[in-house]
């Protein structure tokens, strides 16, 4: 008979005790019983509801304010001359031992009363490495315990007590997760960002694929926790006889990509459910080879955990022309409906809503309206005639602005925005994608992003964060052979920059720290090697470009190298597969901002605020702005609010702690009213979700902080009372 396991905590009340037989035997679900102590932060975002909630106390609205420094736990596996790092880490932490992922994605397992190392882990054999990870999960079964982690496009299971990987799992430990989907395993290179979730004996996972033309499809699978064999697969772009098939063309299935679960999901254990949170397909702005609303995409699924059939959906985008992936795991609440008590789904979007659903059933809480929007007027596109718009919540995001909503910090810099404003087409909030150029609110960067939202199940408060960073869509018809042709490898390299990466980085290669590094350089702290692998393979904000520099490999080292009069060998240019004939249409402003010509923000603040929603009724407690820009802040007005990736945590002690912004802050707020009730200035920026934890009669906040110059690997650190 396998081991006991916490299948079962305390839901409304955490100070109620929990009753346990001694025939109960369950599985570790990735998830753990809130009286125990010593578990109480033991998966990604606290719990397989992705609650981000902890019943621990000991830390409250009365003594938050002695919070001090308890301990550093320093990386040290920066190559020379890297850049600083930007971790996204929330640590977990089993029987008094935390586990990580640093910014260049080595794992460590450390003493969580003290910060002291016990084992590290390098996916990399001492390589470059890097990419994005958000984490770990545990799993165990008596003294079997493990850690699966991910490095590049392969699945590790680690023994917890050592590090060492597990023998009989896969190959020596590892399992390839490129095999398993459409095309051939060495063509191409899947990367999960997020860590995966436990269900029995199972780790369901997502992956980070492409969002250009060529991209893979976002499959779903299950692997065996015990010996890596692949149980089941959901086909997120459906084949045919498969539901959902209709709403795609005819073979679609064979180019069309995306629709994948990059940011985690959630289970409920008793029920046996998974549930989903999937991105746009592939490629994200332009979909004339893809007509049709295009299920799973942007789309909650609900699937049963053991066997990966399909339960239920919603579409919360039909046919996404504007990148509005769903960023974060849903959240598994319960709500007040007419008097009884509703297991439900909470699913915040990059696009400002919230939308609530019955968990058996997907049947949503509040009404929801579908409402025409805006036609496209790009050749071959056609774009979805309605979209839908939940009632309640209101949305916690700027969704529409006018010439009165842009900043005004100088003469040429406001005549800059307005004159920009005024050229563009924009009808709201789905305004498509246009040769004209299109204004996009709350933009790719906005609303919630992958820290997600953090619930409170005495409340049934959700607390998110949100951004307001409207970016410029301006479409072009490329045809890089043709522009390229008689051009040195050099100029084809640029073609391909300025093509693909100039949004992000800028035409001048400075970039945009922390989320789009200089590229100013580059040869110096990385080798062709390393950086061709970067290009291919991806990590975060930045999409694998594998299948659109194959071939052309040394023309885009030529540029970023600055190594004009290396070759003058012409090669072709082509840009990803996509539905053989069809054009080719880019977004040469993907995620970028719009600014002033001084480089201000285009809209008025707050750029980012923290929101207190009641999912009993759909009304907001509170909205807060959250970070502040002293320098444009004007003199009386309220903190101007900053751009933050890293979600929030809500705690019994009637805490809300919260990252991310680039002031550098980790701060603390009154659950009940968002009044600060403590802050203090990390040493680099942590854009990560914190945790808390209880060990040696303690209770611990810690967070993941991204490097410096001086300190390029970045650390752990940890906040106790004194």
């Amino acid at each position: 008979m396998r081991s006991v396991h916490l299948l079962f905590r305390r839901w409304l009340n955490p100070k109620r005790s929990l009753l346990f037989t001694t025939s109960a035997f369950v599985l570790l679900t990735g998830y753990q019983a809130n009286d125990d102590k010593n578990r109480s932060w033991s998966v990604y975002k606290a719990d397989a509801e992705s609650t981000s909630y902890s019943a621990l106390d000991q830390i409250s609205t009365g003594n938050v304010s002695q919070l001090k420094p308890a301990w550093t736990f320093q990386y040290n596996d920066a190559q020379p001359d890297a850049r600083a790092g930007s971790s996204e880490c929330n640590p977990i932490i089993i029987d008094g031992v935390l586990y990580a992922t640093s910014a260049r994605h080595r794992v460590y397992a450390v003493d969580a009363s003290t910060g002291e190392q016990k084992w590290s882990f390098d996916p990399f054999d001492g390589g470059t490495g890097g990419g994005v990870s958000r984490g770990v999960t545990y799993w165990e079964d008596g003294a079997d315990k493990r850690i699966l982690v991910t490095g590049e496009d392969i699945l590790f299971a680690l023994d917890a007590n050592t590090g060492k990987p597990i023998p009989g799992f896969g190959k020596n430990g590892r399992v390839s997760m490129n095999v398993g989907l459409r095309d051939a395993p060495e063509t191409i290179s899947v990367i999960p960002t997020s860590p995966g979730i436990v269900y029995r004996d199972l780790l369901i996972m997502g992956a980070e694929v492409s969002e250009l033309y060529g991209a893979q499809p976002g499959y779903i699978r299950a692997y065996n926790i015990r010996n890596g064999k692949l149980e089941w697969t959901f086909h997120t772009i459906p084949l045919p006889g498969e539901p959902g098939y209709e709403t795609w063309p005819k073979d679609a299935y064979k180019y069309a990509g995306g629709v994948n679960d990059w940011a985690g999901m959630s289970v409920d254990t008793k029920r046996g459910m998974v549930f989903l949170a999937l991105g746009s397909p592939s490629y994200d702005f332009y979909g004339a080879d893809r007509k049709g609303s295009n299920l799973y995409g942007n789309c909650v699924v609900a699937l049963d955990a053991k066997t990966g059939q399909y339960r239920w959906h919603f579409q919360t985008v039909h046919h996404d022309l504007w990148d509005y992936d769903l960023p974060a795991p849903p959240n598994l609440v319960t709500v007040d409906r007419d008097g009884k008590k509703t297991d439900a789904v909470a699913q915040v979007t990059k696009h400002g809503f919230v939308f609530v659903f019955n968990r058996e059933t997907g049947e949503s809480l509040f009404p929801i309206e579908e409402r025409s929007v805006p036609v496209s007027h790009i050749p071959g596109e056609a774009a979805w005639a309605t979209q839908p718009f939940p009632l309640k919540p209101k949305p916690f995001a700027r969704q529409f602005m006018t010439e009165a909503d842009l900043t005004n910090y100088s003469t040429a810099g406001h005549d800059s925005i307005v004159k920009k404003f005024r050229s563009m087409r924009y009808e709201g909030l789905f305004t498509p994608p246009d040769l004209k150029g299109t204004l996009m609110l709350p933009g790719t960067r906005g609303g919630a992003e992958w820290g997600g939202a953090a619930y409170d199940p005495n409340t049934s408060i959700l607390y998110v964060k949100s951004n307001d960073s409207p970016e410029i869509q301006s479409m072009q018809k490329v045809d890089p052979e043709k522009e390229a042709k008689d051009r040195t490898v050099f100029a084809q390299g640029r073609t391909l920059y300025t093509t693909y990466c100039a949004s992000c980085h800028g035409k001048d290669k400075n970039g945009d720290e922390p989320n789009y590094p200089s590229l100013i350089g580059l040869r110096n702290r990385m080798s062709r090697e390393a950086a061709l692998a970067k290009i291919k393979q991806g990590g975060g904000k930045m999409p694998a470009f594998a299948s659109v520099v194959k071939g052309k490999e040394e023309g885009i080292i030529a540029f970023l190298f600055d190594r004009e009069k290396d070759s003058n060998k012409v090669t072709k240019l082509e840009t990803g597969q996509t539905k053989k004939g069809a054009d080719k249409y880019l977004n040469l402003t993907a995620y970028g901002h719009f600014r002033d010509s001084q480089g201000h923000p285009a809209i008025k603040p707050p750029w980012g605020t923290l929101n207190a929603i009641n999912l009993n009724t759909g009304d907001y407690a509170w909205q807060i702005p959250l970070g502040n820009d002293p320098e444009l802040q004007e003199k009386g007005a309220p903190e101007t609010g900053l751009e933050g990736s890293g979600g929030p945590i809500v705690t019994a002690g009637g805490l809300v702690f919260i990252s991310g912004t680039k002031d550098r802050k980790l701060k603390a707020f009154d659950k009940s009213t968002g009044k600060l009730l403590w802050e203090t200035t990390l040493p680099g920026i942590a854009n990560a979700t914190a945790c808390t934890y209880w060990s040696g009669n303690k209770q611990y906040v810690a967070v993941s902080v991204g490097g410096t110059k001086e300190k390029p690997a970045g650390s752990l650190m940890a906040f106790a009372l004194p």
